[in-house]
């Protein structure tokens, strides 16, 4: 860590323990769960579908060794994995990173709803308690009213697990459809707030205003942090009315934070990218911050309190 990540993650941290009236008792930093983590080893024998090769900054292997040391100044004690491959024994492949590793509390896996063998690889990957749910893509959220899709759809509500919607502006309307479809099913939707609305909040909350009234739809706030031409822009009034956009609409229960690292590495590092969070929350209600930090990522996702997180108990 350098010197500006280091102050970054001192100023952080200090923003996540809010001052009392009586100076003589400090409560406890605001513990994390970093939702959206990527890991993945390119030197395996079979190596990875993703990165590409041709990506310098993210094809290298990135365990969870890293990731812990990279982020213990910022109080983070777990994080749920978010699928990095389509191949289906690599769900496995995480599993097993996860059973030795208790800095894991959740995995979000990749299966194909509507294709042979789904109800099969579901029971097969959802017998492991760390296996929390899919992410599905726009590809596939086009499919929602086809029956075959449906039915593994409903496969995974019954199961209690979650999805995660990936694709943009552009997934918005067949996210709704699903939320509509399956009102016990909870949906997050990943990388808020979208690029596609970069200074335009007006229309960031007409997009977002009806999926923001269905309940079982949760906000994941992973994609904050913008630069200006090269430089990252670490100033967090430059973000503070696209989050109030976002807070106001999904209330202090349905938002959460997630990272998005290594890919976040693109944007900024992970020091700029908890800090903007960081310091906006800090002026929130504890109650709101912790909320947003773990409190409601677990009612998404029921991820397991181990390690670290094992005195987190909702």
């Amino acid at each position: 860590m350098n010197r500006r990540d280091f102050l970054l993650a001192a100023t952080a941290t200090a923003a996540l323990t809010p001052r009392l009236r009586s100076a003589s008792v400090a409560p406890a930093p605001i513990p994390v769960i970093d939702t959206h983590t990527h890991f993945y080893d390119p030197a395996r024998p079979e190596g990875v579908p993703w990165p590409s090769k041709s990506d310098p900054l993210l094809y290298r292997t990135v365990l969870p060794p890293e990731f812990r040391a990279l982020t213990a100044t910022f109080n983070v004690v777990g994080t749920v994995i978010v699928e990095a491959s389509e191949w289906l024994e690599d769900n496995q492949w995480i599993l097993d990173l996860a059973k030795a590793d208790p800095l894991i509390v959740g995995f979000v896996g990749h299966l194909k709803p509507g294709q042979p063998g789904f109800a099969e690889n579901l029971r097969r990957f959802a017998a492991n308690p760390l296996f929390r749910g899919m992410r599905i893509r726009l590809s596939d959220l086009k499919n929602v009213g086809d029956a075959t899709f449906d039915s593994d759809l409903r496969r995974v509500a019954d199961a209690g697990l979650t999805i995660d919607t990936l694709g943009g502006a552009s997934s918005l309307a067949p996210t709704l459809a699903l939320a509509k479809r399956f009102p016990s099913l909870r949906i997050v939707i990943d990388h808020l707030p979208f690029r596609d609305w970069d200074g335009q909040l007006a229309a960031l909350r007409v997009a977002l205003a009806p999926l923001a009234a269905q309940a079982n739809i949760f906000a994941k706030i992973s994609d904050v942090v913008r630069r200006l031409d090269i430089k990252v822009i670490d100033d967090p009034a430059f973000y503070r009315p696209g989050l109030d956009a976002l807070l106001d609409l999904f209330g202090p229960k349905r938002v959460f934070y997630g990272s998005n690292w290594p890919v976040s590495n693109k944007a900024a590092p992970y020091a700029s990218v908890h800090h903007v969070v960081a310091n906006y929350f800090s002026v929130q209600p504890r109650a709101v911050a912790e909320g947003y930090f773990w409190r409601n990522s677990h009612a998404a996702y029921r991820w397991l309190s181990r390690g670290a997180a094992a005195s987190l108990v909702p």
